[in-house]
């Protein structure tokens, strides 16, 4: 009896595969053995073996020195590191009732050992032994790690008090846990949000496959109604824009704006007031006097002053702009709505659409036929990788993923050599949030012997069983930008897994993503993916021109709904805590905020109001969402020069991946951008002519 039960306890030990390497290619996640209830002991395991190794690297009694304290540091923590790499992947993109109770857990868990970590006083001790004495001595890579694992310990608190330590623990904690409410917020939010609708009448103008995929929606949400509207991430709705009944576009328009203020069931604002009071009070502990002084303090833009002078400069190019349009607008509204018909927000993308049908002779839907997101896959985004940086894609079926829906490639060089695994999620469904985004299973990295293990995800509505996903042009854009993004932490070629890939600012990892997308408008990679689905005919050369010559009609809005809301996001972080509002005046701040640098426009609203800017509140943007457009100037300035020497020319393409795309964070970033352009610093007047302005 007692051999039975050792024998079952041992079998029990063994069932986690989490607990040991995928035998898997590259070690790829075997998710046809994951279970939700393995990532808890699974992330355990790893905290009490990297808490082993640190003790080993403080524990020794040699002089500190690069190889066994800063070396030993970087080599620990692999199986926490690869675990929770997995986990975070699967929690944001499948987030089940499972995954959600155990990463009540695990939030806390992990919260708990990076403070452990960072307060370490005897490990931070020999990581400064180190920065002061060897420091000048080390080069390249090496040095590199040594200047960011010593700054970061320094930028977590390492040289506070004790006291205040003990303050920034209790921080971190409370924060950790506020920004998981948020995130676990917002998708329900939205659920919440979606619009039900009995009458198919009341969906006159949509096409007859947006009026199956409202129909789909609703089965797929439990069928309240026949037919249900479902809101996306933004504050706008692109649905808008084809909806004739202007009852049913308010409802859609308020469901959004109000999905987390305290209007429904859901409201954000306790959560964000609380987080805003934290994180200043966090700064002011690090002797800034506000958390968008320390958060630009290690970015590009270096300062608060920085941002703003650069925000300013694009704002009073757009305000006239955008005045300009919302005037020509409601006047051509008031063709068919009468002389008293006052434009809403909610109206705004229906008369633009109209006006540019008429304008143009072209609507977005009149392209969807030819943008199958297969055919955009394969043919563009892949097509464009491999003109410019000789990169192949095979589709392989045999390693499992976390979702039905979802496709894995094998990455590789001109010579056959594989350089990486990618894998798209393109889908949305209920339990992942909105959005796209890029991450990794695993990072590229030289001393680990690791291959880049690169996922994209994206929130299209998948078509009904049978038909294809057709997208709009600005779901091409967006398809072209994550693999940006899958390109960085894919052709990365560092030592080191801290440093590689997108490893960087927020004000520069934006750069490949928004330069790729570029790429989607090239003629000879546009012409190779936008393709009838049904006759695979190119798109007449009228149809292509018409879109093109409409990609900037009315660009402010798109420029203004960006800018108001990093403006947002730069306000909530610039306030010091005794000035952040509570949450009943949160709604009253961000009017404030916008209204006094003049962006309060009822016209065009920020992409995300602050009760569900998942970026800001629940991700890693925080006064750093002005990064966007930073970036962004860098992009154009990128596209500038591929477009003058050869865009798809593979030595321009060779030189971008070998002085960018591979470097990861090795080296200072305006250098990089630098040595790659020829620009000593980022030319802003290009941005302002891309966007037409």
């Amino acid at each position: 009896m007692t051999q039975g039960v050792t024998k079952k306890k041992a079998q029990t030990r063994v069932t986690n595969s989490l607990m040991t390497p995928s035998t898997l290619p590259f070690g790829a996640p075997d998710f046809s053995k994951i279970k939700s209830s393995d990532y808890v002991p699974a992330i355990q395991a790893g905290i009490k073996q990297q808490r082993q190794e640190i003790a080993n690297i403080v524990n020794n009694k040699q002089t500190p020195t690069f190889n066994n304290t800063i070396l030993a540091y970087e080599k620990s923590g692999l199986l926490l590191d690869r675990v929770s790499s997995i986990f975070n992947a699967v929690a944001e993109a499948d987030k089940t009732s499972e995954l959600e109770q155990a990463e009540n857990t695990i939030i806390p868990l992990l919260t708990a050992f990076e403070n452990e970590v960072s307060f370490n006083q005897k490990l931070f001790k020999r990581i400064k032994y180190v920065y002061d004495h060897q420091l000048k001595s080390l080069t390249g890579e090496d040095r590199k790690l040594l200047e960011d694992v010593y700054k970061g310990f320094v930028r977590s608190g390492a040289l506070l008090s004790p006291e205040k330590m003990k303050r920034m623990e209790t921080i971190n904690n409370r924060l950790a846990k506020l920004q998981q409410e948020f995130g676990n917020m917002l998708p329900k939010a939205a659920n919440a949000a979606a619009v039900w609708v009995n009458d198919v009448k009341e969906l006159a103008g949509l096409s007859d496959a947006d009026i199956a995929q409202c129909k789909k929606d609703a089965e797929s949400r439990g069928g309240k109604a026949p037919y249900c509207i479902v809101i996306t991430n933004t504050t706008q709705q692109p649905i808008l824009a084809s909806l004739a009944n202007r009852n049913l576009r308010q409802r859609v328009f308020e469901a959004s704006i109000h999905r987390a203020d305290g209007t429904g069931s859901f409201n954000t604002f306790p959560l964000v007031s609380e987080i805003a009071r934290l994180r200043a009070e966090k700064a002011q502990l690090m002797g800034f006097k506000d958390y968008t002084s320390y958060s630009l303090d290690k970015a590009m833009a270096k300062n608060p002053t920085n941002a703003y002078n650069f925000l300013k400069k694009l704002i009073k190019a757009y305000q006239p702009k955008a005045e300009a349009e919302t005037k020509a607008i409601e006047e051509y509204a008031r063709k068919t709505e009468g002389a008293d018909f006052k434009l809403q927000p909610y109206d705004r993308f229906y008369y633009s659409a109209k006006m540019k049908k008429e304008q143009f002779n072209f609507s977005d839907d009149d392209v969807k036929p030819y943008f199958n997101i297969d055919t955009v896959l394969i043919k563009g985004v892949f097509y464009a990788a491999h003109r410019v940086y000789g990169l192949n894609f095979k589709e392989r079926k045999d390693l499992p993923t976390y979702h039905k829906d979802m496709q894995v490639f094998d990455v590789l060089d001109e010579n056959g050599k594989q350089i990486a695994l990618f894998y798209c999620d393109y889908y949305r469904r209920p339990t992942k949030r909105g959005g796209a985004w890029m991450s990794s299973f695993a990072k590229q990295s030289k001393l680990r012997g690791q291959l880049p293990l690169i996922y994209n995800v994206c929130n299209y509505a998948k078509a009904p069983e049978g038909q294809p996903t057709l997208i709009t042009w600005d779901d091409v854009c967006t398809l072209f930008h994550e693999f940006g993004h899958a390109l960085h932490g894919m052709l990365s070629n560092c030592k080191y897994n801290t440093l590689s890939g997108t490893a960087v600012t927020r004000d520069f990892v934006e750069m490949p993503s928004q330069f790729n997308e570029s790429f989607a408008s090239i003629p000879e990679v546009f012409n190779n993916y936008a393709r009838q689905y049904q006759t695979n005919e190119p798109m007449p050369e009228d149809l292509k021109a018409k879109m093109m010559n409409s990609l900037t009609f009315q660009s402010a809005y798109a420029l203004g709904e960006n800018l108001a809301a990093t403006c947002a996001d730069m306000a909530w972080h610039c306030l010091e805590t005794s000035q952040v509002p509570s949450a009943d005046k949160a709604n009253e701040f961000e009017a404030t905020a916008l209204r006094e640098i003049g962006l309060l426009d009822n016209q065009i609203p920020p992409r995300y109001h602050t009760s569900y800017f998942n970026h800001v509140w629940g991700g890693g943007y925080a006064a750093g969402y002005y990064s966007y457009l930073w970036s962004e100037v860098l992009a154009v300035n990128v596209a500038d020069y591929f477009a003058t020497h050869g865009a798809l020319t593979r030595q321009v393409g060779d030189a971008f991946r070998t002085k960018v795309l591979s470097k990861g964070n090795t080296l200072d970033l305006m250098s990089i951008f630098s040595d790659f352009t020829g620009l000593k610093e980022p030319d802003a007047a290009a941005l302002l002519k891309a966007k037409g302005l």
